[in-house]
């Protein structure tokens, strides 16, 4: 497992992630072509909101994850799939993408998630308070699933931070209060 947080001041973002998996390259693809489908390998949607797109993995679909909207603009079968952020009024300005990739490594295999976004500071504020560890627990929990549907003898379970936890557990009483309401 391996983050990297390129720091280039609060004028954009870049975010990335990678694990190495000793599988098959075909295996890789395979999981990286279900995403966001029925059999989907790849996205943590056991522990949280699902990854939908109106038309599926293919360049144009719209939808996103919660509140996080994004529109496909790429689709190369099994290496990568790219997706444009869509305006957000919560996050401001917020332009930019997010990738998955399988990256081949001789024997081994490299997935990697890259956020790479131009912003303004009330965005990057938002994000290094209430966006950032939640999003690097949701792409560690993805790699987490991948290691256990691809038949990893040990696959790694990812810990919550506090801060993820609190978060949770205060999105989850913002969901039950408008629930009742």
């Amino acid at each position: 497992m391996s983050k990297l947080c390129v720091v280039r001041g609060w004028k954009s973002i870049l975010n990335i992630h990678e694990r190495s998996f000793l599988i098959p390259l075909a295996v890789a693809e395979q999981v990286l072509d279900s995403l966001a489908g029925p059999g989907d390998l790849l996205w943590p949607s056991e522990q949280w909101p699902a990854m939908i797109l109106d038309r599926g993995l293919v360049p144009g679909s719209n939808g996103g994850h919660s509140a996080i909207r994004y529109s496909v603009s790429e689709v190369v079968p099994g290496r990568r799939v790219v997706f444009e952020f869509s305006p957000m009024s919560h996050l401001g300005l917020f332009r930019g993408r997010h990738v998955f990739e399988v990256l081949p490594r001789g024997a081994k295999v490299i997935l990697r998630h890259t956020i790479d976004v131009e912003t303004n500071f009330r965005t990057w504020f938002y994000w290094k308070l209430l966006v950032e560890q939640v999003h690097d627990a949701v792409i560690e929990d993805a790699f987490d699933k991948v290691e256990r549907n691809v038949g990893l003898p040990q696959p790694h379970r990812s810990k919550w931070s506090w801060h993820v936890r609190l978060l949770r557990w205060w999105r989850g009483r913002q969901r039950s209060r408008s629930q009742v309401a």
